[in-house]
């Protein structure tokens, strides 16, 4: 279908919010080799889906606080479609990558490789349960690594492997957030054990709080170079998503200061 033939429909709107939730905003434009691959799949110039990832940006409040500024005259479908997708990351997420595999015609399982432990022995539900808990997991990395530009939030540290990312309220309590971007930290694996055994907590102001378990060790080098020397600092901030706000105070009911 020809550019300006018909208004964006919420299939294509679905597959740009996908886009936009895993690209930087330093890689938006019309220029860019995967804007312009994605431009191909969702059936609209490399320039509209451009300024489409541009309008999304006006709807997050975060990121009008910081002066970035979205694209205008964005459709009264636009911002359905947007709102239907923040409040609902985990059903609209699958169902937008699902879109896309079939696009691309292939599987949602070979857009997302996975590894799966000793799949021979895995049947029946348990079979099909593993895969989707694999995937989940495997997007929601997507998602957080690039939401802070593959950079632990907390150290800076930028090794891939030595990065998890970390959700703010459990996975096994929360399933309806399992996917949501804001909902996600990128931290280095020690960090990321700290955050989640309540020994390291981000206020709602995004600082870094540091339990008194750990600075009672101040005594021990690793613990003051490695805990309490950040303290008190801020979190190196997201692109895009910021923590959500009631996520950081469930996780600080929790933190064992």
């Amino acid at each position: 279908m020809k550019e300006g033939q018909t208004l964006w429909t919420k299939e294509q709107l679905l597959l740009a919010i996908n886009l936009y939730s895993k690209i930087p905003f330093g890689k938006m434009s019309a220029g860019n080799a995967i804007v312009k691959e994605w431009a191909e799949v969702i059936g609209r110039s490399p320039a509209a889906v451009a300024r489409k990832l541009g309008n999304f940006a006006s709807f997050d409040p975060k990121l009008l606080e910081r002066g970035v500024k979205g694209l205008p005259n964005v459709s009264k479908l636009d911002r359905k479609v947007w709102n239907e997708y923040m409040n609902n990351w985990d059903e609209l997420f699958i169902e937008s990558e699902t879109l896309l595999a079939k696009k691309k015609n292939t599987t949602i399982e070979q857009l997302n490789p996975i590894e799966l432990v000793e799949p021979e022995t895995m049947v029946g539900r348990e079979a099909v349960r593993q895969v989707v808990v694999r995937l989940d997991q495997t997007v929601f990395r997507k998602m957080v690594l690039s939401n802070f530009a593959d950079t632990c939030c907390i150290t800076g540290i930028n090794q891939p492997e030595l990065l998890i990312a970390s959700h703010i309220l459990p996975w096994s309590l929360n399933a309806g957030n399992r996917l949501n971007p804001r909902n996600g930290l990128a931290l280095n694996t020690l960090h990321d054990k700290a955050f989640e055994r309540g020994l390291i907590t981000i206020t709602e102001d995004l600082k870094i709080k540091v339990s008194s378990i750990l600075m009672n060790s101040a005594n021990i080098q690793s613990i003051r170079e490695n805990f309490i020397a950040y303290d008190g600092k801020s979190l190196i901030e997201p692109k895009k998503f910021f923590p959500d706000v009631e996520f950081l105070k469930i996780h600080n009911g929790r933190f064992k200061g």
